[in-house]
């Protein structure tokens, strides 16, 4: 399974493929945003990111999003309908 996350990862054009990381790496972006946008599950996602980051990297993001609330949606509060802070990507 990782061999066809990271061939699906490798065929998205850059801007997408950085797109990825960027929601994977922010905390209140739930792997399922990335599993509708992208296709890639959680574990396609951890596997990306396993081979896009440097090891100490890796590990840092994997001990953070492990369990947290806001990564998953069936464990958020049913009042948290946003994916971001409502702070981020304000129009210029």
């Amino acid at each position: 399974m990782p061999h066809s996350a990271i061939r699906r990862y490798r065929r998205l054009p850059p801007d997408e493929r950085s797109r990825v990381i960027e929601m994977a790496w922010e905390d209140r972006t739930p792997f399922e945003a990335i599993e509708t946008q992208f296709g890639l599950n959680e574990a396609d996602t951890v596997a990306v990111m396993r081979h896009a980051l440097k090891p100490t990297s890796f590990r840092r993001w994997r001990q953070r999003v492990q369990g947290r609330v806001t990564k998953h949606l069936a464990l958020r509060p049913d009042d948290v309908t946003r994916g971001y802070c409502p702070t981020q990507y304000k129009p210029r």
